[in-house]
């Protein structure tokens, strides 16, 4: 099932953004451990969340949550990166895997989308 891969790579991923965090904050970096931390976490907890979400709306806003944060964690991942607290092999896993999440997560998003529409309706007629 797509929703429970998505859950098991993304607590995966957060369970990676911790050790992370440990790594960086034993090199005394604090500012941007700080921030992914929170970004890369709040994933999965989205994800997690929208599996009781209320209705279709709330399910596909609460993915498209995570996806927000997906796309800040890559930006963090990056900006460690280019700041050299991560190597090119780290880096490129860490991105491998938030990328991964993004597209599924994507995925996701568009079919909950067109699952949503009514077929052959126009507003008018879903008024009366």
């Amino acid at each position: 099932m797509r929703n429970d891969q998505l859950s098991v790579q993304s607590m995966d991923f957060a369970v990676s953004i911790i050790d992370l965090v440990k790594d960086l904050k034993s090199k005394r970096e604090s500012i941007i451990s700080n921030q992914i931390g929170r970004c890369g976490t709040s994933i999965g907890a989205n994800i997690r969340e929208a599996q009781y979400a209320h209705g279709r709306a709330d399910f596909i806003a609460k993915l498209q949550i995570a996806l927000k944060e997906a796309n800040e964690t890559g930006y963090w991942l990056e900006l460690l990166y280019r700041t050299k607290y991560l190597s090119e092999v780290e880096y490129k896993a860490l991105d491998t895997a938030c990328t991964s999440i993004r597209v599924m997560l994507i995925s996701s998003i568009n079919t909950s989308k067109k699952n949503n529409k009514l077929p052959h309706t126009t507003s008018e007629e879903t008024r009366t």
